[in-house]
């Protein structure tokens, strides 16, 4: 029973530290809301964390401090779609021909996926706090013995 419960505080905590990779990719893609650039290569693009099931059996840590077992992070994809450009000659970053490039993060679209990402962490930190109520309260009717 131990091993099972390790197993679920390990999801638990895997899933925090996904939540929290992607939390801090929205939070990048919300300060670059609205930037601009001089090209398609230069200007910020939405970055989509990815993630990936981890049927490892074994317990703790790995090389790259993210728990084994449950959800990891495995790399940062940025989006694809064409950028919109805007002819501003006047612009600072204007490129040579007179257009600008703007960002294609959706601000409406992030502030969704950030309230998605809270509650699925707060969902995380609720299965471990139950899971240590069980523990504590296993631990208590052995001990009352």
């Amino acid at each position: 029973m131990a091993a099972n419960l390790e197993q679920v505080l390990t999801n638990s905590a895997s899933g925090l530290s996904a939540q929290t990779t992607r939390m801090n990719t929205i939070a990048s893609n919300l300060a670059n809301a609205g930037s601009m650039g001089t090209s398609e290569d230069t200007t910020y693009r939405t970055k989509y964390p990815v993630f990936s099931e981890v049927k490892n059996k074994v317990v703790g840590l790995g090389q790259d401090d993210q728990p084994i077992g449950g959800v990891r992070v495995t790399g940062v994809k940025h989006s694809t779609k064409p950028l919109e450009k805007h002819y501003e000659p006047n612009h600072p970053l204007a490129n040579d021909k007179g257009y600008v490039f703007s960002t294609d993060v959706n601000p409406i679209e992030q502030m969704t996926d950030m309230i998605s990402a809270a509650r699925e962490y707060q969902a995380n930190v609720d299965m471990m706090n139950t899971t240590k109520n069980l523990i504590m309260q296993s631990l208590s009717v052995i001990n009352s013995r």
